[in-house]
């Protein structure tokens, strides 16, 4: 799915609109910029309202460079150590190398604070192009990107009121895909097990798709949400062991990740639980280590390299001025493995 609209305005807020809206000069903005404590605290105050006001980011490299941007194109993402958002970067990276350009790496730890010194650092150095994760920003990073110039791409999610362009995948329709298939299979007492809901967004939104669904079907237990400590397999192995203890009737669990899932099907094994004759799991991302002789779980598998790669074909196209589509909903695909495919017994034992 694709749609078009309008390129943002090109029009950059200078310096000398920032002098004139604070009542100075040029010059005494960018002897602000670079030493505040050399400036009256008087003008320091009327520069940064005038500068939070414009929404003002310097361009650090305006005196060295006529260019209007740098061969550059800012990536953030929330996490390096999540294997997720890696082929994605990769195929990023490949795609614009081959045209002349380099990525600069951040990472938020889903920290939106974080995330927002990093755009306002990216910006400063007028990037051909910003990447973020998701479509969940302060607002104060909304601000500086909808007032800049600089093309940008928000990728692994879709929503209605992107910043520039989109291109993703709906996390909620992931969760319903999860669930709907644990109860196909038979399953009536599904629980969702995910880590840092309360900062990872498409984990919520995952969780949000677990709970529609089995709020509107009748004969199913009531949901039950399961957060573990951290994204790691040990994390999950202790919060499906808590889950049993909440909720031994459970007999399908979805998981946010594969990694979760993974310690979860190892606790499993421990007990002495059959999977899936006696329990069922589904995971999300589609992780080698999930068709094996590790693990053979079902998972959903996220289109991460044609993300990468329909991102770095949206900047190319904006930034030599050619047509593209602002919008690009993919669709995940599932694999259905052991954990969920075996006939249920009739009965079952904890």
């Amino acid at each position: 799915m694709t749609e078009h609209r309008q390129r943002r305005s090109t029009q950059r807020t200078t310096m000398s609109d920032v002098a004139r809206i604070a009542d100075v000069s040029p010059s005494t903005v960018s002897l602000f910029l670079r030493e505040p404590d050399a400036v009256s605290e008087a003008r320091r105050l009327r520069i940064q309202r005038a500068i939070d006001a414009l929404r003002y980011v310097p361009n650090r490299m305006a005196g060295a460079l006529a260019a209007a941007s740098t061969r550059v194109v800012g990536v953030i993402v929330p996490s390096l150590v999540n294997s997720f958002f890696a082929e994605t970067v990769s195929a990023l990276q490949s795609a614009l190398m081959a045209e002349g350009y380099q990525i600069l790496i951040g990472h938020t730890n889903y920290d939106a604070e974080r995330e927002e010194e990093l755009v306002r650092t990216f910006l400063s150095w007028s990037p051909s192009g910003i990447v973020l994760t998701g479509l969940g920003h302060s607002r104060a990073t909304r601000q500086m990107l909808e007032g800049s110039s600089v093309p940008v791409v928000e990728m692994w999610e879709v929503g209605p009121q992107p910043i520039d362009l989109m291109v993703g995948f709906s996390h909620a329709d992931v969760g319903r895909l999860q669930t709907r298939h644990l109860i196909e299979r038979g399953c009536r007492a599904i629980a969702f097990l995910g880590a840092q809901l309360d900062k990872d967004a498409r984990a919520a939104q995952r969780a949000q798709g677990y709970r529609d669904v089995v709020n509107s079907h009748t004969g199913l237990a009531a949901p039950e949400i399961a957060v573990a400590d951290a994204q790691s397999a040990s994390a999950g192995a202790v919060a499906f062991e808590g889950l049993l203890e909440r909720r031994p009737e459970v007999d399908g669990v979805v998981f946010s990740n594969d990694i979760l899932a993974l310690g979860a099907f190892m606790e499993a094994q421990r007990r002495g639980i059959a999977i899936p004759e006696q329990m069922r799991m589904i995971g999300f991302g589609g992780l080698d280590f999930t068709s094996g002789r590790v693990a053979d779980l079902s998972t959903i598998v996220p289109p991460r390299r044609e993300i990468g790669e329909n991102v770095a074909q949206m900047l190319l196209a904006r930034i030599s001025k050619r047509e593209t589509p602002t919008r690009i909903i993919l669709d995940p695909v599932p694999v259905f493995r052991r954990s969920t495919d075996a006939p249920r017994p009739r009965t079952r034992a904890i």
